[in-house]
C-alpha cells in the first residue's frame, strides 16, 4: 500500500508535465499526495474498519474537497452528489485505489472479488472492474512469492491483457489515457521491466501519460515484489497528514506489510 501512496507522491508533479526519462529526482518541495492516494487510503479504512465503499469515498471526499491533481469529473460529480448509483466509468481510478485489497486478502479469489467490490461502487463497467482486479491479483501473487514470468503470464491469460510490450517502446509514442485498458498493463509492463522498486517508479513516470496514477499501480505491485526502501518509506509517511498516516501504518502493521 505505501508503494502505492510513494508511485503517486513520486508521479504527482509530471501528471501534467510529462517527463520521458528516467534520470528525475524522485521527490521535490512541490511532491505530495493526490486523489490517487486519498482514495487508496479510504479502501484501506475500509478494509480496517468496516463500512462500504461508497459512505467511505463520499467521506474522504469531504475530508480532501480539493487535493493535488483534482479528481476526474465523474466522480468529483458523483461524490458531492447525494446519488450513490455507480456510473459505468472504466476510467483508471479504480486501479489507482486497490492496492491495499492485494495486500490484505489470504486468497486469490477473495482478492478478486473484493477488488471488484471497491471498484463497482463507481467504476462497474467491465473494464473498470479488470483494471481493479488485474492490479490486485498482481500485488497478491507478487507478495505471495510468484515469480515475474507467473504473474505476467497470469494476467494475460485472465484478463487479456497485451504485457508482451517493453517500457522502452511504450515510452515513444504513449500518450495521456486515463482508461484502465489504456494505462494498467502499461503500469504492469513497468514493473516487469524493473530491477527494483525505485527502477520500476522509474520506468512508470517516464512513460508519460497519466503519471502519477501509473506510477500509483506500478508502485502497488512493485512493493509486494521487492518491498520498499526505507528511505523512499520515510520520505512519503513525512508528506502524509495525520488521518493518512494514521490509516496507512495501522493498515501495514495489521497485514505485516514492510
Amino acid at each position: 500500500m505505501l508503494g502505492a501512496i510513494a508511485g503517486d507522491i513520486i508521479g504527482s508533479i509530471y501528471e501534467f508535465d510529462n517527463i520521458k526519462t528516467k534520470d528525475f529526482p524522485l521527490f521535490s518541495d512541490d511532491s505530495e499526495f493526490t486523489d490517487d492516494s486519498i482514495l487508496t487510503v479510504a479502501v484501506a479504512d475500509t478494509i480496517l474498519n468496516g463500512g462500504n465503499y461508497t459512505e467511505k469515498f463520499k467521506q474522504y471526499f469531504q475530508s480532501y474537497p480539493n487535493p493535488k491533481g483534482g479528481y476526474g469529473g465523474r466522480y468529483l460529480r458523483w461524490a458531492s452528489s447525494d446519488n450513490s448509483e455507480p456510473y459505468n466509468s472504466f476510467g483508471n481510478g479504480s486501479a489507482m485505489r486497490v492496492s491495499p485489497v492485494g495486500f490484505a486478502f489470504n486468497d486469490l479469489d477473495s482478492v478478486l472479488l473484493e477488488a471488484k467490490r471497491s471498484a463497482e461502487v463507481t467504476h462497474n463497467h467491465p473494464e473498470g472492474i479488470k483494471g481493479a482486479q488485474a492490479t490486485a491479483s498482481a500485488i497478491f501473487l507478487a507478495r505471495t512469492g510468484n515469480s515475474k514470468d507467473a504473474i505476467k503470464s497470469y494476467i494475460q491469460n485472465t484478463f487479456g491483457y497485451d504485457l508482451e510490450r517493453t517500457t522502452e517502446q511504450i515510452r515513444h509514442g504513449y500518450t495521456f489515457d486515463v482508461s484502465c485498458q489504456g494505462s494498467v498493463p502499461e503500469a504492469i509492463i513497468a514493473f516487469l521491466d524493473s530491477t527494483d522498486y525505485e527502477d520500476a517508479i522509474r520506468n512508470a513516470v517516464s512513460i508519460g501519460g497519466d503519471s502519477d496514477t501509473i506510477a500509483c499501480i506500478t508502485g502497488g505491485i512493485a512493493h509486494a515484489f521487492y518491498g520498499i526502501p526505507d528511505a523512499i518509506a520515510q520520505e512519503v509517511l513525512s508528506r502524509l497528514d495525520e488521518l493518512m498516516y494514521s490509516v496507512t501504518t495501522k493498515f501495514m502493521s495489521k497485514y505485516g506489510i514492510s
